[in-house]
């Protein structure tokens, strides 16, 4: 958005000998000390807290526009103190606009106060690092530990790394870090050699790239991604920013372009779908076929051309088998379809509350995978073309799983369209945590002796009433521990937290079969 408040709210010169020492990730707020998402005011220069701490930063703009006895000092004050900036993503946000701004006032006041408070940070940051370099050359490496929500933990710092929040963009933290708990997926983007040293397209390029300069038609988003995974984990003590990654996502996803809420599940759907395709072009497709997907590819939701299977496939791809029966006729039709994910919808009778039980019965996974693949007669706008009876008939559907995959990635269908908007269904659906048997949905079970058991690895929760809005965070386990990502904050969580989340979408990696016995 380009707000036209810049040039009020933002002084030429920058009061920076009125700022805070230290790094301002670290700022505290001046109302409650928390340096939890610390807003600075570009008017005043005073630190308050983010919206999604206490909100000071939103109060100081309110207070500005309660009556004053002066007019003219009130007119001017209305307009000033509007526009902060975040302090870990230094991102800029008017509240008058209510959106974050992506221009400059003319004389690039804004720009030049990022690039001050980047260097604070990056000085702040090295200083830190010389003295726990020093404090760990003091120290028995056997000693090294992290702490996290008053817990000590030996070694466990790689899985504590969060992801600054850039404006909204919460979405795409908890995602990123559900992938990058999933060993198989991220080792393989780990392994890879970084962009330079690759051959083919991308050879000898590397990109670099702020907002005011626009997007580098050539970048990769692979290479991006691969950065940022290695990122979060080497450990680092702070919070990381993945704007570059972000700025990518914002040229090769055009749909996710700005600072609006979006959608997790769609932009999980939209960054495996432009992965496997990079990586194909790229030639880092995988030689040997084990997914089943050596027939088929993703391009935009539909199949394309080339079937070169990919990490992506690999490890997430399934294969379904859809099965229509004309009720006329009794012909039956069959469909094979790849899958990245499968998207379970919420019983109706689970829906909503019945006055007439004090306890609602409880929804669980299974149900909502039972009524994935029970029969279902199709609608009048759903009607098949029988190629028997040369006309559109009444029929009925059932899917069965012809292939399962190694990570089967279920999201749980919690929004819906009404005639105005969308809405939130916000059941409780209980899923297990270890030990998911799906062998009762494969087409082909009694062929199939064993147990198909699947692990939970990660979640992506909802927190909120509406998809353009609310919050998103993740739980994945690490090492035997689970953990809480909530952008910037890491925390040590019990299975128990975990188990009562209302998961919007879940990750199990299938158990070694060796596990079955």
């Amino acid at each position: 958005m380009e707000c036209p408040h810049l040039m009020v709210c933002v002084p030429a010169e920058s009061e920076r000998r009125s700022l805070p020492h230290g790094g301002p990730s670290s700022w505290c707020c001046s109302v409650c000390r928390s340096n939890k998402n610390p807003w600075l005011c570009l008017t005043c220069f005073t630190v308050h807290c983010g919206r999604y701490v206490n909100g000071h930063a939103k109060r100081h703009f309110e207070e500005v526009l309660r009556p004053s006895t002066d007019s003219r000092s009130q007119d001017k004050d209305k307009i000033q103190h509007t526009v902060c900036m975040d302090c870990n993503s230094y991102s800029t946000f008017c509240y008058r606009c209510d959106d974050f701004a992506v221009n400059d006032n003319k004389l690039g006041s804004v720009q030049r106060l990022r690039e001050h408070l980047q260097n604070l940070e990056n000085s702040a940051r090295f200083s830190n690092d010389r003295k726990r370099k020093l404090a760990a050359e003091a120290s028995s490496p056997s000693k090294k530990c992290v702490r996290l929500n008053g817990n000590v933990t030996a070694n466990d710092a790689q899985a504590a790394t969060g992801l600054r929040n850039l404006g909204n963009t919460c979405f795409m933290n908890a995602v990123l870090q559900s992938l990058s708990n999933i060993q198989q997926f991220c080792c393989y983007f780990k392994d890879l050699p970084a962009v330079e040293l690759r051959s083919g397209k991308t050879a000898g390029r590397r990109m670099y790239h702020t907002r005011s300069q626009g997007l580098d038609s050539n970048m990769s988003l692979a290479e991006e991604f691969r950065k940022t995974l290695c990122a979060l984990w080497q450990g680092s003590p702070t919070a990381i920013s993945p704007d570059s990654l972000f700025y990518v996502i914002w040229k090769v996803m055009p749909s996710f372009r700005g600072y609006q809420q979006q959608d997790a599940h769609e932009f999980m759907r939209y960054l495996l779908d432009h992965l496997h395709m990079e990586l194909q072009d790229s030639g880092q497709g995988m030689g040997t076929d084990i997914s089943a997907w050596g027939a088929f590819g993703l391009q935009g939701g539909k199949k394309s051309t080339n079937g070169v299977p990919t990490v992506v496939t690999q490890i997430f791809g399934g294969v379904l088998q859809s099965e229509v029966n004309c009720l006329i006729c009794g012909t039956e039709s069959k469909k094979f379809d790849p899958f990245l994910d499968l998207s379970l919808d919420i019983p109706s009778q689970y829906r909503k509350r019945s006055k007439s039980q004090d306890v609602s019965p409880v929804c669980t996974l299974r149900d909502c995978l039972h009524s994935f693949t029970a029969l279902e007669e199709l609608d009048e706008a759903e009607l098949y073309t029988c190629y028997k009876c040369k006309q559109k008939q009444k029929s009925t559907k059932k899917f069965w799983i012809q292939k399962l995959p190694l990570v089967l990635s279920l999201h749980i269908k919690r929004f819906h369209w009404t005639t105005y908007f969308r809405n939130k269904i916000d059941t409780y659906v209980q899923f297990p945590m270890k030990g998911l048997d799906l062998k009762g949905f494969l087409l082909d079970m009694e062929s199939t002796s064993e147990s198909i058991l699947y692990d939970l690895v990660a979640v992506v929760v909802h927190h909120g009433s509406g998809i353009g809005s609310g919050h998103y965070t993740a739980y994945a386990a690490h090492n035997g521990h689970w953990y809480h990502f909530n952008d910037s904050t890491v925390t040590r969580s019990e299975e128990e937290t975990v188990a009562r989340a209302k998961a919007y979408i879940l990750f199990y990696t299938q158990q070694p079969h060796d596990n079955h016995k």
